[in-house]
C-alpha cells in the first residue's frame, strides 16, 4: 500500500505543487542531520527495503515502459532493473569498507600529529534524472545516496509519465517524505528545485542543460555531479574482427533506440574493410530485427523514439544528411507519427551534414571510412570532449597511442557502452560531457563530503612556528624549509 507522501501534479499545468516542495525540502533537513549518525546497518536496510519494493513492482514497470515508448520486458531487465540491483548488490557488499575512517600518514610539517579521512553525508541532495533510462537513472544515483546517508529529492522526467508514477508508488511505500520524496513535473517544477539551497545536485542530461543546473548550483555554492553526453566516437582498424565489431557496435548504437548516452554517436572506419564492415552489418540488423522494413517496422525487440518532437529531430538530422549527399546503407524508413525510426546506417556522409555536429541519440549511425588515423584524432580533438571512445582494434601498440593522444570521459577496447555497468570502474564525463563520477565507491563518493581531521599528539613540532621568533627557532624553521627539498621519508 502506498503512503499519502505521493505529491500529485496541477492536472492544469502538469506540474508540483511549489508550497509542498518546499514543505518537503525543510522537513527533510532534520532527518539529513539525524542520518548524519546512520550506521551501515541502517543504510543497508533502505537499500534492501528499496530493492524489494522496485522488484515487487516489475510488472507494472514493464506495463509503463511499453506504454512510454514501446520498450520490451527484455530490455527493460537488461537496462534499467539491472544497473539499479546491481548497485544496491555493490554497496550492500562494500559499504562497511567505504564508509569507515581512513588514516593517513603525517607529511614532514605535520610530524607528531595523527590524521584520518572521514566519509561524511552531504546532507539534503537532488536527483534529476532523464526520460532515456528513466528508472535506471532515478534509482541508480538513489542508492548512492543512500549508501551514503543522505536524504533526497527526486525529479524524474516528464516524458515517461508512466514509468514516473510506478517510481512515485515505490518512493512513497518505502520512505516518509523527510527522508525521500518524489516529485513530478516539468520546467517549472526544475526551476522550483534549483533554486533551493541543496547540498549536493546530481544531474543526467545534455550539456546545454547541464550548465543552467551548474549555473543554479552556483548560486548557494552547492557541488554537482553533472553526467552529460556528447558525440561519442568508434574508430575500427583493419585489424579489427569485422563480424565481431558489428555485433557488437550495433548492438550499443540500437539499444533504446540509440537513447543512451553513451551510445556509439558515429565510426570510422579503415577503408580497407569499410565495405566487409558495412556488409556484416547489413548481416546484424537483418538478424535482429528483420530483413524488410515492415518486419523492423513490426519487431517487438526495437524500442521507438521517446515522442514525436525527437523523432522530427532525428529524421531531420538525417534528411539533411542526404540532402547533402550521405548514402543509406541500411534503415531509412521513418513515421513520425508512431515515433519510429529503422536501425539505419548512413555513409558518404559529408563534414557540413548538421548530423556531424549533433549529438544523435537515436537509431541513425554514420560511417566515415579513414585512412589517415592522425586526421580521425586531429578530428575528435577538435571537438568537445566526448563521454565515451570506442576503439576496436587488435593492434595494442596502437590502441595505446589512440588513449594517449585523445580524451574522454572513459574508454571501451573491442566493446562499447559496456564500461557504463562496471561497478568498480568510476562512470563520467570530462569538461563538456560531465563533472565528477558516478556508480559504486565512486557513486558513494559523489554524495559524501571527504573530511579531514587531524589530532595533535604529544610532541608538538608546530610549536617552533610560535612567535616570538627567537634566533633559534629561525634557524630551525629554515632548516625545516630547506629539508622540503630533501626525498619524502613517508
Amino acid at each position: 500500500m502506498s503512503r499519502p507522501q505521493i505529491h500529485l501534479v496541477d492536472p492544469r499545468t502538469g506540474e508540483s505543487d511549489p508550497a509542498e516542495i518546499h514543505r518537503v525540502f525543510e522537513s527533510q533537513l532534520a532527518t539529513s542531520l539525524a542520518w548524519r549518525e546512520s550506521t551501515i546497518k541502517e543504510r543497508i536496510a533502505r537499500l534492501k527495503r528499496l530493492r524489494t519494493a522496485m522488484v515487487d513492482r516489475r510488472d507494472d514497470f514493464y506495463v509503463a515502459f511499453k506504454k512510454d515508448y514501446n520498450k520490451s520486458p527484455s530490455e527493460v531487465e537488461a537496462t534499467e532493473f539491472m544497473p539499479v540491483l546491481d548497485e544496491v548488490r555493490h554497496a550492500v557488499a562494500h559499504l562497511k569498507k567505504w564508509a569507515q575512517p581512513r588514516r593517513v600518514m603525517p607529511t614532514m610539517t605535520t610530524i607528531g600529529t595523527s590524521a584520518w579521512i572521514e566519509m561524511q553525508p552531504r546532507g539534503r541532495c537532488l536527483v534529476i534524472a532523464p526520460w532515456n533510462f528513466p528508472l535506471n537513472l532515478c534509482f541508480g544515483p538513489l542508492v548512492s545516496a543512500l549508501a551514503a546517508g543522505n536524504t533526497v529529492i527526486l525529479k524524474p522526467s516528464e516524458m515517461t509519465p508512466h514509468v514516473s508514477a510506478v517510481m512515485a508508488e515505490v518512493i512513497a511505500q518505502v520512505f516518509k517524505a523527510d527522508e525521500v520524496a518524489l516529485f513530478e513535473g516539468a520546467l517549472a517544477t526544475s526551476q522550483v528545485l534549483l533554486d533551493l539551497p541543496f547540498d549536493h545536485i546530481f544531474f543526467t542530461g545534455s550539456p546545454a542543460v547541464g550548465k543552467v543546473v551548474m549555473t543554479a548550483a552556483a548560486k548557494h555554492l552547492t557541488s554537482v555531479t553533472l553526467e552529460l553526453g556528447g558525440k561519442s566516437p568508434v574508430i575500427v582498424d583493419e585489424t579489427a574482427d569485422i563480424k565481431g565489431t558489428a555485433q557488437t557496435l550495433l548492438w550499443g548504437k540500437f539499444t533504446n533506440c540509440g537513447q543512451v548516452c553513451v551510445a556509439p554517436d558515429h565510426v570510422y572506419v579503415h577503408e580497407n574493410i569499410k565495405d566487409k564492415f558495412l556488409a556484416a552489418c547489413r548481416e546484424v540488423v537483418a538478424e535482429r530485427f528483420g530483413s524488410t522494413p515492415e518486419a523492423q517496422r513490426q519487431c517487438p525487440d526495437f524500442t521507438h523514439v521517446i515522442n514525436q518532437r525527437h523523432t522530427q529531430r532525428i529524421a531531420g538530422l538525417l534528411q539533411d544528411a542526404k540532402d547533402k549527399g550521405a548514402r543509406v546503407v541500411v534503415g531509412g524508413d521513418v513515421d513520425v507519427s508512431s515515433c519510429y525510426i529503422a536501425p539505419t546506417l548512413i555513409d558518404n556522409v559529408p563534414a557540413n551534414a548538421n548530423i556531424m555536429d549533433e549529438e544523435i541519440f537515436g537509431p541513425v549511425l554514420p560511417v566515415i571510412g579513414y585512412r589517415d588515423l592522425d586526421l580521425v584524432v586531429r578530428t575528435i580533438n577538435a571537438g568537445p570532449k566526448p563521454l565515451a571512445l570506442y576503439i576496436f582494434s587488435h593492434n595494442k601498440v596502437r590502441t595505446r597511442e589512440l588513449i594517449q593522444r585523445t580524451s574522454s570521459g572513459g574508454v571501451a577496447i573491442n566493446h562499447c557502452v559496456l564500461h557504463y555497468a562496471h561497478g568498480n570502474l568510476p562512470f563520467g564525463g570530462v569538461n563538456n560531457s560531465g563533472i565528477g563520477n558516478a556508480h559504486g565507491e565512486f557513486g558513494f563518493k559523489a554524495f559524501s563530503h571527504e573530511r579531514g581531521v587531524l589530532k595533535s599528539g604529544p610532541i608538538m613540532v608546530a610549536k617552533m612556528f610560535f612567535p616570538p621568533y627567537t634566533g633559534v627557532k629561525q634557524k630551525l624553521i629554515r632548516w625545516t624549509v630547506d629539508s622540503l627539498r630533501l626525498p619524502s621519508l613517508f
